[in-house]
């Protein structure tokens, strides 16, 4: 897509703090500073979100994810990661291609990613038949 900026980032026409690239993913450093160590996690072939990603994105863009995870714990010293996903602009989604945040923590490091969540409104049982899959 030619207007979007992680398009612009994977092609090259925009800098990025790249920490990994393989033939169909990228992660780089995100810019935002709200939180050291913050990396965004993309698959090159611009998909608006998880809802059209395809299998194959899906899976390249967790492996890149698996990976830099791994890389954070066994050579960068963290103890854990977040990882975070907004998909739509109901959920929160700022850039309109496909992304997966990795943020990185140490035990005690004072912060919570976990969103203070309103409470259930409604019954547990009701909704378990509205959302299983038969």
């Amino acid at each position: 897509m030619s207007d979007c900026i992680f398009c612009k980032i994977a092609a090259g026409e925009i800098p990025s703090r790249k920490i990994f690239e393989d033939e169909k993913t990228l992660c780089f450093m995100d810019i935002a500073g709200d939180v050291d160590g913050h990396l965004l996690v993309i698959p090159k072939k611009h998909r608006d979100s998880v809802f059209d990603c395809s299998e194959e994105d899906l899976e390249a863009v967790m492996r890149t994810v698996r990976r830099v995870c791994r890389h954070l714990a066994e050579d960068c010293g963290y103890d854990g990661a977040n990882l975070l996903n907004a998909s739509g602009v109901s959920a929160g989604q700022s850039v309109p291609h496909f992304h997966m945040h990795i943020v990185p923590r140490k035990t005690g490091d004072g912060f919570s990613t976990w969103p203070n969540l309103p409470g259930a409104k409604e019954d547990l049982d009701e909704m378990h038949k509205k959302l299983r899959m038969e």
